[in-house]
């Protein structure tokens, strides 16, 4: 059993390189964030199901070289994880398409042994999983998610969520997104938005209409990113900014908020409070934008 579990998918990744090829690698956002915990120093543990394919058996290989455990990685014969492409401008900013209709992660929750999951979530200190995360299952799959949810809470764990609102994942349509995420932000009791997806979800107007609408929800803590403007905390003290302790110029901002939260829930694991969480994230953060990719070199 782990501390800290994430739950999504992880997909074959091929981003264009500066010579126009491209590279292929492994990635998404919920498994990004569980690497990156795992580099901060905590127990972490991956939920999802794959194929008996190749990309399936690398992307287990990729877990156990990441000391990210994966026994809660089922298994699909016959199936094969999806595909994405990354295009990212000049300024580093990227753009994603995706293949991922058939991909077995899709059906977690609905599979012969997600049992699995279920008690791994419940023995976890916090769960963790992404607006992407909810844009997979069906409502089958959600109903259950969602009842695995409330009994981990009940029981002890805390709930970690990042937005992460993908307009293709919900049909191009935010009206889609809004009463799942609604459904599920009760349950969550540390929130970690970016603002600019909370703007193109929720219309927020500034930083403290995010905070205000969140806290609505019951949720107690929550670390708002805003990119290269650091970030603002808002909790039971009230709000308080944290900013980035130097500006980088971005090759890649891909992952780069996934690795905020998991440096940042690692933190919040080994007890520190949630400013000195916040300067972890900005850091590993830092250190993924420097180079192309989700996941960046170990060294």
């Amino acid at each position: 059993m782990v501390d800290f579990l994430s739950i999504g998918e992880c997909m074959v990744e091929f981003a264009r390189e500066p010579d126009g090829r491209y590279g292929r690698r492994f990635g998404g956002d919920t498994l990004n964030t569980a690497v990156y915990a795992a580099r901060s120093g905590v127990s972490a543990g991956y939920a999802m199901a794959l194929g008996t394919d190749p990309y399936s058996d690398s992307i287990r290989a990729l877990c156990r070289a990441e000391h990210v455990d994966d026994g809660t990685i089922l298994t699909v014969k016959g199936r094969m994880p999806g595909l994405y492409l990354i295009e990212t401008d000049d300024h580093g900013e990227r753009s994603f398409f995706y293949w991922r209709d058939r991909a077995p992660a899709r059906e977690l929750f609905e599979l012969p042994g997600h049992a699995r999951v279920t008690s791994a979530m419940a023995a976890a200190r916090i769960v963790y999983f992404s607006g992407i995360t909810l844009s997979l299952y069906s409502a089958a799959g959600l109903d259950t998610f969602h009842d695995a949810l409330v009994a981990a809470r009940a029981g002890g764990t805390r709930i970690a969520f990042d937005g992460n609102y993908r307009p293709s994942g919900w049909g191009g349509e935010a009206a889609n997104a809004r009463p799942v995420f609604a459904r599920f932000l009760k349950l969550v009791d540390i929130a970690l938005p970016s603002f600019d997806d909370e703007v193109a979800l929720w219309g927020d107007s500034d930083q403290q209409d995010t905070l205000k609408r969140l806290a609505g929800h019951g949720i107690g803590e929550i670390a708002l990113k805003n990119g290269p403007a650091g970030a603002l905390i808002g909790d039971a003290a009230g709000s308080r900014a944290v900013p980035v302790p130097e500006w980088i110029e971005p090759i890649d901002t891909t992952a780069a908020g996934d690795s905020f939260g998991g440096a940042y829930l690692a933190a919040r694991l080994k007890g520190d409070a949630p400013e000195v969480a916040a300067l972890a994230g900005h850091r590993m953060a830092a250190h993924v934008i420097r180079h192309r990719g989700a996941i960046v070199p170990r060294a």
